[in-house]
């Protein structure tokens, strides 16, 4: 993945991946505080356009490809969009595919929940099944049928523990040097008239567009920082407790927690937890605990509170 400039969209105050990828990869570009297709479609333009204009000016290393990692919040057509109306970007950017990550093990529940979820599985080049060695081959058997159902001509693949070929995520849109003219003929009505387009598109830009665009079933973010250092049973526990009241409605939670000193990255879907992974190091000079939520009904100060007992626990004792 050399000469690749990342990036990634942060929708909570709290910019959680950035920390991660930066120790990687000084390529990134955080856009905060908003998914794409809501208060930073316009950031993500200047960032695009700020990307071509450095390498230029030598003042980033060379890359041949822009990598872009939106929210799971995202509506993906906005950001097409803009891809094509967008007549300095369109001269130096072009398409090269979309890809959707789907949840073997909640994704059935997810489509039939969520828009969000819908928009990205249908305007997907690929389609990434995780989590599959998580359920039964009959459950797995019924999520790809739910994702054929609304996209049948994307690819889907297996994609365990993120290991995967950079190659295979690469040249997959229509607009892509490995498209050909029969693949085209599969896809008439996803090829989006340019001119078209900008005629009827009559979004007030006047006003942020995150009143003009509203997320749907009652999805919210908030992040969370607590000043305490956390013995690491009593935080597992308040984690587990909340997943356990309230999984169904943690759409994704994600953060860095200070473990006696030491930076532990946490993250998880609904009621499933990844295992707690140690940083050599911390990514930054502050080294408080932060989690980033995202989901449905749920009270951030309840859960403040919920893990500042699980922090007191270490100093009471």
């Amino acid at each position: 993945m050399d000469r690749v400039a990342v990036v990634i969209n942060e929708i909570g105050a709290i910019g959680i991946d950035h920390d991660l990828v930066s120790q990687i990869s000084e390529s990134v570009s955080l856009l905060a505080n908003g998914c794409l297709c809501c208060s930073v479609r316009t950031d993500l333009q200047h960032t695009l356009r700020a990307l071509f204009q450095d390498r230029v000016a030598g003042l980033i290393p060379e890359f041949d490809r822009v990598m872009l990692e939106t929210t799971g919040l995202a509506d993906p057509a906005p950001v097409v969009q803009s891809l094509l109306t967008d007549p300095l970007l369109a001269k130096h950017f072009f398409l090269d595919g979309v890809v959707t990550l789907v949840d073997a093990e909640h994704g059935n529940l997810t489509l039939q929940t969520y828009v969000e979820s819908v928009k990205q599985v249908a305007i997907a080049d690929l389609i990434l099944l995780t989590k599959s060695d998580r359920v039964s081959e009959d459950a797995l058997q019924e999520v790809k049928q739910a994702v054929a159902n609304i996209q049948p001509y994307a690819q889907q693949s297996l994609l365990m523990f993120g290991d995967i070929e950079p190659s295979e995520l690469i040249g997959r849109g229509l607009s892509s040097c490995r498209a050909t003219e029969a693949v085209s003929k599969l896809f008439p009505n996803r090829l989006i008239d340019q001119q078209s387009m900008e005629a009827t598109d009559h979004v007030d830009h006047s006003r942020p567009l995150q009143q003009a665009i509203r997320h749907t079933s009652g999805i919210k973010t908030f992040s969370i920082t607590w000043n305490e250092c956390f013995e690491w049973d009593a935080f597992s526990s308040a984690l587990e407790l909340l997943a356990n009241l309230r999984g169904q409605d943690l759409l994704r939670v994600k953060g860095i927690i200070n473990v006696m000193g030491k930076p532990v990255v946490v993250q998880g879907v609904q009621h499933v937890f990844h295992p707690p992974v140690e940083l050599d190091c911390w990514p930054s000079a502050d080294q408080n605990s932060r989690l980033v939520f995202i989901g449905r009904r749920l009270d951030a100060n309840a859960i403040r509170v919920l893990f500042h007992a699980a922090g007191k626990l270490r100093a009471d004792d």
